[in-house]
């Protein structure tokens, strides 16, 4: 089975790293749909957030927050939104689970949770 593309970068291929802890790593998204998206992903390969253990909770937080705050302090967002999709039906291109986040500014004209 091929690796992931995720894997990889938890292997070695970091790039553009925000934030980091012992089982997450956040990282600005190569194709920014807005100024500072970025990725959470979990550094051991589960496919979908039903996969990602509970017990890991606290740290994805954490990452989760960090990252968000570091993005939002960097572009000086207003706010941001945090999109996760599993499976392909949902849009999960990528087969590791991911967390999108992406910071908001009230004048922004993105509407609702949803971005495409």
């Amino acid at each position: 089975m091929k690796e992931c593309v995720f894997c990889r970068i938890v292997k070695g291929e970091k790039k553009n790293i925000v934030y980091e802890n012992g089982n997450f790593i956040s990282f600005y998204d190569i194709n920014q749909d807005v100024k500072g998206h970025a990725l959470v992903i979990s550094k051991k390969h589960f496919k979908t957030t039903l996969d990602l253990p509970s017990s890991l909770g606290t740290e994805f937080l954490d990452c989760i927050k960090k990252t968000a705050l570091k993005i939002m302090k960097e572009v000086k967002a207003e706010g941001f939104n945090v999109i996760n999709n599993n499976f392909s039906a949902a849009g999960q291109f990528v087969e590791h689970v991911h967390f999108h986040i992406f910071p908001r500014k009230s004048d922004d004209g993105l509407h609702g949770t949803y971005l495409a």
